[in-house]
């Protein structure tokens, strides 16, 4: 089962078509998205993935209202952070910022955690998978990015979305 891992798409609605085009294409049966949506217009667009869509608020959504009821539109779910769900057996924790993040993963609790809020990459494999799939926005780093998350393997594909 593939999963597509969003974050921090901050109202770039380009990058974010791209996203959900390049989650589409390979098969994704689920995508989550690890906040910073920023406006409630940008949503629609995650629900033509065609598949499940989660969310977490990020710490630039303040239009909660809004972004709860295109969610909802999408037949989608968002929730304040954390969120833990399981998808397929694997038990998933979502975060918008990765406070406590060697704790968590110490833990050994879930099979993956997916946070956001840097704009940075962070991929590291193991029986915890960290992913943090970069900004969809690329307005900081200048790389838009998502990624794919095998949830067999954990093995992540870094999608560049320039």
């Amino acid at each position: 089962m593939k999963l597509g891992v969003l974050a921090d798409s901050h109202d770039h609605l380009d990058h974010l078509r791209r996203a959900v085009e390049a989650c589409r294409d390979r098969g994704v049966t689920a995508l989550v998205h690890a906040g910073d949506f920023v406006a409630p217009f940008s949503i629609p667009l995650l629900g033509e993935a065609g598949v499940p869509v989660f969310g977490v608020f990020g710490n630039n959504d303040g239009e909660r209202v809004g972004l709860t009821s295109r969610f909802t539109e999408i037949g989608g779910q968002v929730w304040e952070r954390p969120l833990e769900i399981e998808i397929q057996g694997r038990r998933l924790l979502i975060l918008h910022e990765p406070f406590g993040l060697d704790g968590l993963v110490a833990a050994g609790t879930w099979s993956a955690i997916l946070y956001g809020h840097t704009h940075q990459v962070d991929y590291r494999p193991g029986p915890t998978v960290i992913l943090n799939p970069g900004e969809v926005c690329g307005w900081v780093t200048g790389r838009p990015t998502a990624a794919v998350l095998d949830l067999e393997t954990g093995q992540a594909e870094i999608l560049d979305l320039s």
